[in-house]
């Protein structure tokens, strides 16, 4: 007989793990890495520096929240910013600039829509996000956060840039288990970068080898890329 399969809640903070590490890290071409410890907390807060929260609803309920240090939050702004081409120069120059918290704000997003778009795919449920809200907090101030949870749990988990400056997540929802019923297979992730840029070598190659049969090896890859975007 098959054992039976069962997602925790701790596996689902796993996985939010994975959505901060793998956004952040792609969006700044560093490395962020999370630890292999998790700490149980009884609430969730807003520290210094910047504190950035959201949410979320649906299949289940809870908080997520991100407590960035000044260091933290300025190393990941500037990656990000650099990667997207923009001029050192005008680079914001504190962790109290409005663009920082923006940018900051932004990430979350990112790291949030990754986070839901994998547990709908892998526990079919599908569950809802508030637009993520980021403060910049005065040292000596701590905002808790109060969510309304059946039977609630609270995590912290630590994680470090490439320059080794720390930021952490801190995590609230329902005590839950999805419990697999029946096999099914989740929908396989789909990168259109990723498409893009290979049917762009094909037709770069394809290109080269003969240019007489170029216009006939475009029409078919064309084709091809818009069959798999489903079109």
């Amino acid at each position: 007989m098959q054992s039976t399969v069962s997602v925790t809640t701790d596996d689902i903070l796993l996985k939010l793990c994975h959505s901060v590490a793998h956004v952040l890290s792609s969006t700044t071409h560093s490395q962020i890495s999370h630890a292999g410890m998790v700490q149980s907390i009884s609430k969730t807060c807003l520290k210094p520096d910047l504190g950035c929260f959201s949410i979320f609803d649906g299949g289940f309920s809870g908080l997520v929240v991100i407590n960035f240090s000044a260091p933290a939050a300025m190393e990941i702004y500037r990656e990000y910013m650099l990667n997207m081409a923009m001029p050192e120069s005008e680079l914001a120059m504190s962790y109290t600039s409005d663009d920082v918290g923006n940018v900051m704000g932004e990430l979350m997003n990112q790291i949030l829509g990754d986070f839901i778009n994998k547990i709908s795919k892998e526990l079919q449920t599908s569950i809802s996000q508030s637009q993520p809200k980021m403060l910049t907090i005065n040292k000596e101030l701590t905002i808790s956060i109060d969510t309304n949870l059946d039977d609630g749990i609270a995590r912290r988990v630590s994680f470090k840039t490439q320059n080794n400056h720390v930021f952490y997540l801190e995590f609230a929802m329902d005590k839950t288990e999805f419990i697999k019923l029946s096999e099914f297979e989740a929908d396989d992730e789909f990168d259109l970068d990723e498409l893009l840029a290979e049917h762009g070598q094909i037709l770069a190659s394809t290109g080269k080898e003969s240019k007489k049969e170029k216009p006939a090896v475009t029409e078919s890859s064309a084709d091809d890329l818009l069959d798999e975007l489903g079109l």
